[in-house]
């Protein structure tokens, strides 16, 4: 996959986008490492099969209050509990930047682009950790699971992430993320769909495909200050 990877036809002309926002994990961060350890926490508590770091990544797409009904049913409440202990309890010692990402916050935030986070992880968790890795006053808005009336892949965090920004999706909004949820979600609200990451682009991982795909920050911050 080269190192820009136009998913689906794209304009003649792409607009030069007022605001972007990003998910966090695995986009912006690492820490799949301390996720996995408070699910396996969990499902050992529930008395559930431990999952394996690869069906943890395969697996982890929805809020807490989405996912935890379908794998615990009416106990998921007391299995929310468990985890977000186990996750308090190491996360920030385990909070890792992902390669070039801070750079790339840092140059487009010179360059004057609104930024926001919308994740799936808890919104206070989610706080924590961008404040903690040193990033949060480069952000216009940090949203999380529980801070709108939906979760991802709903657009209402995306409206709620663009609220302090004044800038509407028809004014141009990229969506940066990971997973096929952050397509989604992108799509849903209206926002240009972008993939980050090396190797995510998979034959039939996708519900609908990204606009655009870059594998690395440096070659996404190129490319949109060329438009």
């Amino acid at each position: 996959m080269s190192a820009v990877d136009q998913a689906v036809p794209l304009p003649l002309q792409l607009p030069r986008p007022r605001a972007i926002l990003f998910d966090w994990d695995n986009t912006l961060v690492d820490s799949w490492a301390t996720i996995h350890h408070a699910l396996n926490v969990v499902m050992a508590a529930m008395e559930k099969p431990r999952w394996s770091l690869e069906e943890t990544k395969l697996r982890v797409r929805l809020s807490l209050r989405e996912s935890f009904p379908i794998h615990f049913g009416d106990r998921w409440e007391a299995a929310q509990q468990i985890y977000l202990d186990a996750f308090r309890a190491i996360h920030l010692e385990q909070l890792r930047a992902l390669p070039g990402r801070g750079d790339l916050l840092q140059n487009l935030a010179k360059a004057g682009f609104f930024l926001g986070v919308v994740s799936n992880k808890t919104g206070a968790l989610l706080r924590r950790e961008a404040e903690r890795i040193g990033w949060a006053a480069l952000f216009g808005s940090v949203v999380g699971a529980g801070d709108a009336a939906s979760d991802k892949p709903d657009p209402a965090p995306v409206m709620l992430a663009l609220e302090p920004s004044g800038v509407t999706v028809a004014e141009g909004v990229w969506f940066v993320g990971d997973t096929g949820v952050d397509i989604l979600c992108a799509r849903n609200s209206g926002c240009v769909p972008v993939l980050l990451g090396d190797g995510l682009l998979e034959e039939g991982s996708f519900r609908c495909e990204p606009q655009l795909v870059f594998s690395d920050g440096a070659t996404l911050f190129d490319f949109v200050q060329g438009l």
